[in-house]
């Protein structure tokens, strides 16, 4: 799915019913007026292409003034987005610009926090796949406006074996192997719950092994095992801001934080006409 099709979809969404009925009724058919995207509370940009294109949506002649792009640091009261155009339209489009816009730069502010927590370690921070339906290249996007790095986007262009797959397969080494074999080409990540299958996955020179819940100690030791290897280690499973130094510090590789694109609060941006 495209983003010209996720605007679509949102903006159907807002006028499934018909023109919006009240800006119909209130604002004169020939009004002209210049709409400021402003945030409330400092963060990072995310979003602002998905903005500008549910205006050119809705208005196609509309004239961007003046634009950030993802990645800028938001100051309360600098304007992200300036648009001039038919009022009627600006404010047709607004809740669906700003709904992409605050979700998005939210994920990325949110991103650039971990970030910041782990700076100077070597440590990447890395999303997942629990992303909202529709959203996930949107959201990913966000992650890299954030500083963050991406893990796979589906489930077809990396290999990622999980505590079921290895159940089902009767272990780490025939999980991996039996992965190997159907997707030689692709990149292949092991999960595994004890420092007895991360052993495992090491005598199988697996690309890179999930430490999934494991304790600041635990991931020292495995840093300390998988040295001298090719393999990489990312921790994950229950990490919070106040812990993500500590784990970095361990050596590993990449802390994954589901949260970044699952529960991040969105960033208060509002419009406002002048």
């Amino acid at each position: 799915m495209t983003t010209h099709d996720i605007i679509g979809i949102a903006l159907a969404e807002d006028l499934a019913c018909g023109p919006d009925a009240t800006t119909v009724a209130t604002v004169p058919e020939d009004a002209v007026a210049v709409a400021e995207l402003t945030p409330r509370k400092p963060g990072v940009l995310a979003g602002v292409d998905v903005a500008r294109e549910v205006f050119t949506r809705v208005l196609p002649s509309v004239e961007v003034l003046s634009s950030l792009e993802d990645g800028a640091d938001l100051e309360p009261g600098v304007p992200a987005l300036v648009v001039r155009g038919a009022t009627r339209s600006l404010l047709t489009a607004e809740r669906t610009a700003l709904n992409f816009l605050c979700h998005l730069s939210g994920v990325a502010t949110a991103t650039r926090a971990w970030v910041r927590a782990v700076e100077g370690t070597g440590t990447r921070i890395r999303d997942s796949r629990k992303t909202l339906p529709g959203l996930r290249a949107l959201e990913k996007q966000a992650v890299r406006s954030g500083g963050g790095t991406n893990h796979r986007m589906a489930l077809g262009d990396a290999v990622l074996i999980k505590d079921n797959h290895v159940l089902a397969a009767g272990g780490v080494a025939k999980a991996l192997a039996a992965a190997r074999t159907h997707a030689p080409d692709l990149p292949c990540e092991v999960e595994v719950d004890t420092l007895a299958q991360l052993d495992e996955a090491l005598s199988e020179n697996a690309d890179l092994v999930l430490l999934d819940n494991f304790t600041v100690a635990d991931c020292a030791e495995a840093v300390r095992r998988a040295s001298g290897t090719p393999t990489r280690l990312e921790a994950s499973g229950g990490l919070t801001l106040d812990v993500a130094r500590a784990y970095a510090e361990t050596g590993v590789h990449f802390l994954a934080v589901g949260g970044l694109t699952h529960s991040s609060p969105a960033l208060d941006l509002g419009m406002d006409l002048r």
